[in-house]
């Protein structure tokens, strides 16, 4: 039996490539899929609003069973829609992918407060509406899972990304609250952060011959490398999985580590700002996070 059999799951931003790739995945994998995609560019404007129907004819000529929806997930009553979607039609939920988003690229000090909040928007509270629009319904099954797309734009760092960094550790912090708030439910939350060719991040700038390169490497990943690890997390063999982030970059799957505490300090007389400036640099700068961007951390070709 395929891992998804009798499985609903809805996929937002599913109308092209991580997105569809996942939606397409998961009904090989037994599941059926709710596609969910309003169809606009890569910086939200309307585009092509037929997207979903292509893809749930994708899915249906290899004898799967999907739906389109082209509610929009940044308004509550969209996202209810979207859930109601699923109960109409398959009469349950147990899969939530959360992958929908754009980009309004700009150097902080250029960043418009329009730009900050169309982002915000759409990745951080769009996933927050349809999971908790879902969630209900989750925890009357007593079971289910969340699967968020975040980004190491967010997890290591990236320029000219405030509005789309701060919405992908955004996501972190959602997940791995509901995580915890949804454990005694059977109902998982998990992060994935994808390292794969995709309109997100094809107005990477090529400028010089090392971001050439760069792009190059981006362009042999794949957005179906990525499903695999979507479907896993989405079975019932994933049950002990939740509230951890995950990297695929194409064969490769990372874990990431999360904050803990990492080096400290104390005085039992307390603390001044003239002693922490003598004592804090010198214990703790060789254990600072350097400003690094993901190619420096991931600096190798991907396998």
């Amino acid at each position: 039996m395929a891992l998804l059999e009798g499985k609903v799951a809805i996929v937002t931003g599913a109308g092209q490539g991580i997105g569809r790739a996942i939606a397409e995945g998961l009904a090989a994998s037994g599941a059926s899929v709710v596609v969910n995609d309003i169809g606009v560019s890569l910086t939200g404007e309307r585009e092509n609003a037929t997207i979903a129907d292509e893809v749930v004819r994708a899915i249906e000529e290899r004898g799967g069973a999907a739906v389109a929806n082209t509610d929009s997930i940044v308004t509550w009553e969209g996202a209810s829609r979207l859930v109601e979607t699923a109960m109409d039609r398959f009469g349950r939920v147990d899969l939530v992918v959360n992958n929908a988003g754009i980009l309004r690229d700009a150097i902080f000090h250029k960043l418009q407060p329009e730009e900050w909040r169309a982002v915000l928007d759409v990745h951080l509270n769009g996933s927050f509406n349809v999971s908790r629009a879902a969630a209900p319904v989750m925890r009357a099954q007593e079971t289910g899972s969340f699967v968020f797309m975040t980004s190491t734009a967010g997890l290591i760092g990236n320029y000219g990304q405030a509005n789309y960094m701060a919405a992908k550790m955004g996501l972190v912090g959602l997940a791995r609250s509901i995580a915890m708030d949804m454990q005694r439910f059977n109902v998982r939350a998990n992060c994935i952060a994808p390292f794969a060719w995709s309109r997100m991040i094809s107005s990477i700038p090529t400028e010089t011959e090392a971001d050439k390169a760069r792009v190059a490497k981006l362009q042999q990943m794949t957005p179906d490398k990525i499903a695999p690890l979507v479907v896993f997390l989405g079975s019932d063999r994933a049950r002990d999985v939740s509230g951890q982030i995950f990297t695929v970059r194409n064969n490769e799957i990372f874990l990431m580590s999360q904050p803990r505490p990492v080096r400290s300090i104390h005085r039992s007389d307390g603390w001044t700002p003239e002693t922490i400036a003598d004592l804090l640099p010198g214990a703790m700068s060789s254990s600072f996070s350097p400003l690094e961007r993901s190619t420096n951390v991931f600096s190798w070709d991907p396998i």
